[in-house]
């Protein structure tokens, strides 16, 4: 038998940063995201021999245990077992013998929710082989406790939202803790003149999103007026962007990414840096009507509106830069299981 999974990457269209804490739970948060054919996969396969091998293939690391009933977190491979402690903790209650192996589409710190959609995929495959009573809700709001409480690892909540539901989502955080996703009905051909006109570019750079993070939930906390206000403004930004998109206004796309992304920059030091916004102002120069960084900042991917036929030129301009850009198509599919 043989339990795999798969949950989609995403780009983080607007109100970035206003699902991560204090700053959701003093004002609420509002964010518009959208998955893509990019993806984190699991695949669970069960022994007998009362082992647990772990398999990192994108990482290119692998280590055994003796199965029991709760992992070391020793830096190596946390993030996978930590997902294990909490199943056997919570549900099985014994331990468990198999061998799973993951693989992301992206490398980490590449800002398209890499660790939130893994623990998704992971969970997902645990609950299929062990038929967990976990619905939508229940299962990404569990990856969140892994990733937030158990680990103590910074972020935000939307990445595990995104990769369970999949789609293009206006997602709502309440300052009680209570999370809303409304999947939005976007006309396929809107769907497909974004998707063509959307720029995804990596930068071939990567950060540690927790310090750009960790920084920006310290301003908020010390009440950073510059911090705040610039988040209100990104809440503002996601509904502009859910009315364009649901209006059809696509010719709006460009300078609303670009009003987020002048705000985004006040959020946390790190953010942009000399590097990013020389590309940035490259995109703008030749065609492209704005753009912003996808994820905390600081590096990995960033994406640019392109609209009539400026793509190529746009496109060409950035190789200088030594990234590539990455095709790419939106997806309406969230998480999904099965077995062999």
């Amino acid at each position: 038998m043989i339990i795999r999974s798969k949950a989609p990457l995403r780009l983080g269209l607007a109100g970035g940063g206003t699902d991560v804490a204090p700053y959701s739970e003093l004002y609420g948060g509002t964010i518009l995201n959208a998955t893509i054919s990019m993806y984190a996969y699991a695949t669970i396969v069960p022994r007998d021999d009362g082992r647990i091998t772990l398999n990192s293939a994108d990482k290119n690391e692998k280590y055994t245990f003796e199965s029991t009933l709760a992992l070391p977190l020793d830096g190596k491979l946390d993030l996978v077992k930590g997902i294990y402690n909490r199943v056997v903790r919570d549900f099985t209650k014994k331990p468990l013998s198999f061998e799973l192996t993951t693989y992301v589409d992206a490398p980490p710190g590449s800002g398209l929710g890499t660790s939130s959609t893994l623990v998704v995929a992971i969970l997902g495959a645990f609950a299929e082989w062990q038929g967990l009573p976990l619905g939508e809700y229940d299962l990404a709001h569990l990856a969140y406790e892994i990733e937030r409480i158990d680990l103590g690892m910074a972020g935000g909540k939307q990445d595990q939202y995104a990769a369970t539901f999949g789609g293009v989502n206006f997602m709502e955080f309440s300052k009680e803790d209570k999370v809303i996703v409304n999947p939005l009905r976007i006309h396929k051909k809107y769907l497909d003149e974004l998707s063509h006109n959307l720029i995804l570019y990596h930068t071939e750079t990567s950060r540690l999103s927790s310090i750009i993070i960790e920084q920006q939930s310290k301003n908020v906390t010390n009440r950073n007026v510059k911090t705040i206000e610039a988040m209100h403004r990104l809440k503002e930004q996601a509904v502009m962007m859910k009315e364009a998109l649901l209006k059809g206004e696509l010719s709006k796309i460009g300078e609303i990414l670009d009003f987020g992304w002048q705000f985004k920059k006040n959020m946390a030091a790190g953010i942009t840096n000399s590097f990013i916004d020389e590309i940035y102002a490259a995109a703008i120069q030749y065609g492209a009507t704005g753009g912003k960084i996808s994820g905390a900042g600081g590096g990995g991917f960033m994406f640019f509106y392109c609209p009539g036929t400026t793509r190529s030129a746009v496109i060409e301009a950035l190789k200088r830069f030594g990234g590539q850009a990455k095709r790419y198509e939106f997806t309406s599919q969230g998480l999904s299981t099965w077995t062999i």
